[in-house]
């Protein structure tokens, strides 16, 4: 089991999640019952205030649930142990907190670049290319939110046998992309 937490906690924090954060998850992941705060500390040799931001974190993301235990005063918590609804939270969380912010930042950078009323044809050289450029990104962040918005009503149902047809899909594009552009 530490060697299950110790590997989530580094590679979600390649993916930019805190490893702190991963690594509590990991262990209500693996553990049958409850953990309390303090079980978790200890197990995970953390702070107080670590803990406790970190679970809130996981409660807010809702892949983990502060539970009630008959004779205690202690909140105590339990993850979610069903992947594939672990991974339809993390993509709705991931894209709520930062695709839709990204692209949302990248039009007040258009906005900020053209006036009201003038086009982008009407800014100077530099400008222009600066405009296609965050264009650009926010094609990239539509792609990705449209990717995003498509995959996860499948991850929920579980619907592993069209997800598979998917990826069959695009890796028979990428091979005929391949072969067209190698034999060109």
């Amino acid at each position: 089991m530490q060697q299950f937490v110790d590997f989530w906690g580094e590679m979600a924090s390649t993916w930019g999640i805190n490893r702190t954060m991963a690594q509590i998850h990991a262990l209500l992941y693996c553990v049958e019952r409850p953990l309390n705060t303090d079980d978790i500390m200890e197990r995970l040799d953390i702070s107080r205030g670590n803990a406790n931001m970190n679970l809130r974190s996981l409660t807010d993301w809702e892949l983990v649930e502060k539970i009630r235990m008959d004779g205690s005063r202690k909140d105590y918590y339990v993850a979610e142990k069903d992947v594939w609804q672990i991974t339809a939270r993390i993509i709705r969380e991931r894209e709520q907190r930062e695709l839709r912010p990204v692209h949302a930042a990248l039009d007040d950078c258009t906005r900020a670049l053209v006036p009201e009323q003038a086009s982008p044809q009407d800014l100077p050289e530099p400008d222009r290319v600066l405009h296609a450029r965050i264009e650009s990104l926010k094609e990239l962040m539509e792609v990705f939110e449209g990717f995003s918005e498509a995959l996860l009503p499948l991850v929920r149902r579980r619907n592993e046998p069209v997800i598979r047809q998917l990826i069959a899909f695009v890796r028979t594009i990428e091979a005929t992309e391949f072969s067209n552009s190698s034999g060109a």
